[in-house]
């Protein structure tokens, strides 16, 4: 049975928006135009302003960045974290809520829960399927909801307030490219609802445990690159020598149905452990992941999604470049983590 939790009062603290960019700030000439828009032309002040129950409320707002989201790099994840720990440090700070693109919100809210260590109190993200210009926008009603979750009671962790639906940001993923409904959470089902300004909690608010690399990222002064590489009927090997030319220090196989991966492909991932190639083995089923080990096989990724994957897999291969080195800001603690949290 869902528990219903009671609306929090005036007392709960500030919320800061932080505003990154993405379809929720997007504008379009016609506002029966859902496609032809241009992302994050709108700041974090003006998508605060447009939601008019929001001005009673304690709510801070900033624009980090203005970037449609497909474009998210590694300096904007780094920026986001420093300045989501400096917010979240506040004694009069409730929760934070960040906007952000929709393509690759579920890879921002893994790395977010994986990395910022401030989770004692939540971090919202929230995004919008329609620009802000449209007839039947959904970014202010998801942030209205993201800004209520983010000074709840007890709230805690990187969540996802989206159509109605509460996330953990460790489940999240893109299910449908254009529906308002887009996101889910894989077998682990929805964290719970918003409903008229209520929450109502199905599961517990996300542990957040750390990745090893969490305690010196900012000193990594290069990410090691992680690719993906996609499993399919005529795949080819090249695909994954070339990136080992390239530099790749890791693979993500997405490979089909429970992760098996084209035998070219298993070829090519051989070739590239024996070059010093981390290659992992994820499915690219929207559901389920990968489930049990044959001893032949390349090394599974378990219920991780690809994009899930590549960011674990990148934060070991960190850890794993700390010990190697013997990097002075090296924590002797160190060790590197593997698997779904």
């Amino acid at each position: 049975m869902p528990s219903s939790e009671s609306q929090p009062g005036a007392a709960a603290g500030t919320v800061v928006v932080i505003g990154t960019g993405g379809t929720i700030a997007g504008v379009a000439a016609r506002a029966d135009d859902h496609v032809g828009y241009r992302s994050g032309e709108l700041g974090a002040e003006a998508l605060v302003s447009a939601v008019p129950p929001l001005a009673g409320r304690r709510v801070e707002a900033e624009t980090l960045a203005r970037l449609d989201s497909c474009d998210m790099d590694h300096a904007t994840w780094l920026a986001l974290r420093e300045r989501l720990a400096q917010v979240l440090a506040r004694s009069d700070v409730a929760g934070a809520v960040v906007t952000h693109g929709t393509d690759t919100l579920e890879e921002t809210a893994y790395f977010l829960h994986r990395t910022l260590a401030a989770q004692a109190k939540p971090v919202v993200m929230t995004a919008a399927m329609r620009p802000a210009t449209a007839l039947s926008a959904d970014g202010p009603q998801n942030l209205l909801d993201a800004v209520t979750l983010a000074g709840w009671p007890g709230a805690r962790g990187v969540l996802v307030a989206c159509g109605g639906r509460v996330f953990r940001g460790a489940d999240l993923r893109k299910v449908h490219g254009w529906r308002v409904d887009a996101f889910d959470a894989g077998d682990a089902g929805a964290m719970g609802v918003m409903a008229d300004g209520q929450l109502q909690r199905h599961r517990p608010w996300p542990e957040a445990p750390l990745h090893a690399a969490a305690a010196a990222l900012a000193a990594v002064a290069q990410w090691p690159s992680v690719d993906i590489v996609t499993s399919h009927a005529g795949a080819r090997g090249e695909v994954i020598d070339a990136l080992v030319r390239a530099g790749a220090r890791g693979i993500v196989i997405a490979g089909t149905g429970n992760g098996s991966v084209h035998r070219l492909l298993v070829e090519a991932a051989r070739r590239a452990e024996t070059a010093g190639v981390v290659v992992r083995r994820a499915s690219r089923c929207q559901l389920g992941g990968v489930v049990g080990q044959r001893p032949d096989a390349l090394p599974s990724a378990g219920a991780l999604t690809a994009p899930q994957a590549r960011i674990e897999l990148m934060l070991d291969l960190m850890v794993d470049g700390m010990v190697d080195t013997g990097s002075s800001r090296r924590d002797a603690s160190l060790e590197p983590k593997t698997g779904a949290c």
